[in-house]
């Protein structure tokens, strides 16, 4: 069958605003141009596909994510890399540390260009259950606030770190050592352009956000309550659970995610592959880009910017 025969993918839509299932691919193969801006034209509207049943291996891996863009290395401070791939973070549920799961995120706000997107694979050690992952539609949060706080939040900005609104790494933990060693800030506009699509997304996340800016702690504290309620909002979400051989690709400038950490009930082990990809600095509705206040640009792996200090291996 020629590139020109090959039938459309089977996209099916998970919920009302976020997630589908794309069907009729198969990623241990090269992708033609068609499959790719397919996958590009369903990303954008559903703002995160999944794969089921793509047993592909970790050169695959980085060779499907490098149609969509440039590769960063693993992670700035928390890498646990395979062997010979710098580029993929290994997330493993026994690593984890702390408390039980995960806050909602956007994957290392903390920089000044915020990865564009992240694709998430399942090899063969998932638990029979536990352990989804549940993504939300930050545009749908957006869209869905009164006219008059979109306005307001329309003017405001943000500082990201690593540790967020509820200082997560303010302790003396190994990784909050590192962060601390060689911190990565970024002031970010609350709501970013989504520049393909001219969309606004509710740039925010109890990850990463520490407090808005020009505003009272108070007021701050207030304004991120408001905003991180709407952005978790039940039906904004799609939960996703893995199998071998699953990938979740979403858009990482408009999607948050969470981890609900059920699987630190299991004894099964749950290890999953990620590779982010090199993103631009976000612009808010002002026109006004983003701005590092410390830390370096987070970009492709291998390149000038891409090199952080302090990062872990």
């Amino acid at each position: 069958m020629t590139t020109l025969e090959r039938m459309r993918l089977d996209i099916r839509p998970l919920s009302v605003f976020t997630g589908a299932e794309i069907h009729g691919v198969d990623l241990t193969q090269p992708l033609s141009s068609a499959e790719v801006d397919e996958i590009k034209a369903a990303l954008l509207r559903w703002k995160v596909v999944f794969f089921r049943d793509q047993h592909i291996d970790h050169a695959r891996h980085l060779a499907f994510a490098e149609y969509f863009g440039r590769p960063t290395s693993a992670h700035p401070y928390d890498a646990n890399p395979p062997e010979g791939y710098p580029q993929i973070r290994t997330i493993s549920s026994k690593s984890t540390t702390g408390r039980r799961g995960e806050r909602w995120h956007t994957d290392v706000t903390g920089v000044v260009n915020p990865p564009a997107g992240s694709i998430l694979r399942a090899g063969r050690q998932v638990p029979a259950y536990g352990g989804d992952t549940v993504f939300t539609n930050l545009v749908a949060a957006y869209e869905h606030l009164s006219p008059a706080v979109r306005a307001l939040a329309d003017g405001l900005r943000a500082r990201h770190q690593f540790g967020g609104y509820n200082g997560d790494f303010d302790n003396q933990t190994v990784y909050a050592q590192r962060v601390q060693a060689s911190p990565l800030v970024s002031e970010h506009p609350v709501v970013r352009v989504i520049p393909e699509t001219g969309e606004r997304a509710l740039f925010v996340n109890p990850g990463f956000t520490r407090r808005i800016k020009d505003v009272s702690e108070e007021e701050s504290r207030h304004l991120l309550n408001l905003f991180f309620e709407e952005i978790t909002r039940p039906e904004y979400t799609a939960r996703f659970r893995w199998q071998p051989g699953s990938i979740a690709f979403w858009d990482n400038r408009a999607t948050a995610h969470q981890g609900p950490g059920d699987f630190a009930y299991l004894d099964d082990e749950r290890v999953l592959y990620r590779i982010t990809l090199e993103g631009d600095v976000p612009v808010g509705v002002d026109g006004r880009h983003s701005n590092a206040v410390l830390g370096k640009p987070f970009g492709a792996f291998g390149t000038e910017r891409g090199a952080q200090t302090g990062a872990a291996a």
